[in-house]
């Protein structure tokens, strides 16, 4: 299956309505919650969210 997604950087593989990497489904995506993916993006997308929430805890400790 392929998409094509107005907010989508192919040179930078970037999102820009959410100034940060394309992660299909990730959340303010506009794919969220609308279909199923892959086990491969799943895995991306929890690596994306656990970095974040480990940046989100060091900036609280300063």
């Amino acid at each position: 299956m392929t998409f094509s997604c107005g907010n989508h950087d192919f040179d930078t593989d970037t999102c820009k309505k959410l100034k940060g990497p394309c992660i299909m489904g990730r959340p303010g995506c506009v794919l969220e919650g609308k279909v199923k993916f892959s086990e491969d993006i799943e895995k991306r997308l929890q690596e994306f969210e656990e970095a974040s929430a480990g940046r989100r805890r060091r900036r609280k400790r300063r």
